[in-house]
C-alpha cells in the first residue's frame, strides 16, 4: 500500500538536496583556495541539518493535511451497517468535497435499494398473514378430526411449520413497522405498560409449560408514551427470546417498574464479547435454535424510534440474561 508522505518525500527532497548541492558547489568553487575545506565542511553540516528539517516539515505538513481524511473515515467507521445518512459537508475543506459528494452519492443509491427491499418484505409479509392464518385454520380442524396416529403426526409438523412461518412473517412486518420512515408518532398515546405486559405475558404461558419454564411477572404501575402495537412486539419478542434460549427447568421473569422494563432469565447468557452483536440483524448465536435472529434487532429498532435505552447484561445471580428497556 503507498503512502502520500513517502511519495511526497520521494518527489521533494532528491530535487531541493540536488538544488543545494549545486549551490554549494558553486560556493565552493567561488570561496578562495585556503577557505575551501572550512567551506565544505559547513555545506555537508548544513545540507545534513536541511534535509532532515525538509523530511520533519513535509511529514508534518502532510499529516497536518490528512487530518479531515482521518476523520472522515473516523466517522464511516463509527456508524452501524444500517446507517446510510449523508456526511455533513460542514467544515469539509475544498479539495475533499468532490469525494464526500460521491461518498453522500452512493450512500443514496444504497439507502434507496435497501428502502426497496425493506419496502418489498413488508409488503410480501403483508400478503402472507392472511392465507397463513387461514392455513392454520384448517390444519387445526383437521387436527380435531383426524386421530389416526399417522395423519395426526403429518398435521403436526405442518402445524408447527405453520406457525413458524406466521411468527417470522410477524417479525418481517415488526421491522418494517418499526423503521424510521414508517413510524407514525400520530399513533403514540399513553399507555399502562404494566397492562400490555401483563397482556404478552399471559400469550406465552402455553410455550413456557411445555418446556417446564417457570414464567413469572412482577408488574407495578406504570405509565408510558408510545405505539401500542410496537411496544406489544418489543415484549413479545424479548418474552419469546428467553423462553426460547433458556433449558428446560429454567425460569423467565419479567418486572415492570416507572419507566423500566426488565425481562430476566437463567439460561446459560451471553458473552460481554456477544452482547452489542446479538443486537444485529440475522445473528444467531446458537444455530440449533430455531428463527431468523430478528428478534433482538426488532427490539432494539423499536427502543431507539421510542427514545429507550437498551442493555443487555448480568442478573445479579450471576447466571441467565437480563434485558432492560429505560423509557425516558
Amino acid at each position: 500500500m503507498s503512502s502520500i508522505r513517502l511519495r511526497l518525500l520521494k518527489w521533494l527532497i532528491p530535487p531541493i538536496l540536488l538544488a543545494n548541492l549545486g549551490a554549494g558547489a558553486l560556493a565552493w568553487m567561488l570561496a578562495p583556495p585556503p577557505l575551501r575545506e572550512v567551506v565544505m565542511r559547513t555545506l555537508v553540516l548544513l545540507e545534513v541539518v536541511f534535509a532532515l528539517a525538509c523530511v520533519a516539515l513535509i511529514w508534518f505538513s502532510v499529516s497536518n493535511g490528512l487530518r479531515p481524511l482521518d476523520r472522515l473515515r473516523a466517522d464511516l467507521n463509527q456508524r452501524d451497517g444500517d446507517d446510510l445518512a449523508p456526511i455533513d459537508a460542514a467544515g469539509v475543506p475544498y479539495e475533499l468535497e468532490p469525494m464526500v459528494s460521491a461518498f453522500n452519492g452512493l450512500l443514496a443509491k444504497a439507502g434507496e435499494g435497501a428502502q426497496a427491499r425493506k419496502d418489498f418484505l413488508a409488503n410480501v409479509a403483508h400478503q402472507l398473514r392472511t392465507p397463513l392464518a387461514g392455513l392454520k385454520t384448517q390444519l387445526e380442524w383437521l387436527a380435531a378430526r383426524h386421530a389416526e396416529p399417522d395423519t395426526a403426526q403429518s398435521v403436526r409438523l405442518m402445524l408447527s411449520a405453520t406457525e413458524r412461518m406466521i411468527r417470522q412473517t410477524n417479525q418481517l412486518l415488526s421491522l418494517a413497522r418499526a423503521e424510521p420512515h414508517h413510524f407514525e408518532k400520530t399513533r403514540l398515546e399513553p399507555l399502562a405498560l404494566d397492562a400490555l405486559v401483563a397482556q404478552s405475558v399471559q400469550s406465552f404461558v402455553e410455550q413456557a409449560t411445555l418446556k417446564s419454564i417457570d414464567i413469572g411477572f412482577d408488574l407495578l404501575p406504570a405509565t408510558i408514551t408510545g405505539d401500542r402495537f410496537l411496544l406489544r412486539d418489543l415484549i413479545d419478542n424479548l418474552i419469546d427470546n428467553a423462553i426460547r434460549y433458556t433449558p428446560s427447568g429454567g425460569a423467565v421473569t419479567v418486572t415492570v417498574r416507572p419507566g423500566v422494563l426488565t425481562v430476566e432469565d437463567n439460561g446459560p447468557g451471553i458473552p460481554p464479547a456477544s452482547r452489542e452483536q446479538v443486537f444485529s440483524r440475522y445473528v444467531r448465536l446458537d444455530d440449533k435454535a430455531h428463527g431468523s435472529g430478528l428478534g433482538l434487532a426488532i427490539v432494539r429498532d423499536i427502543a431507539v424510534v421510542h427514545g429507550a435505552r437498551l442493555t443487555l447484561s448480568e442478573p445479579a445471580g450471576g447466571s441467565g440474561a437480563l434485558f432492560s428497556v429505560k423509557f425516558s
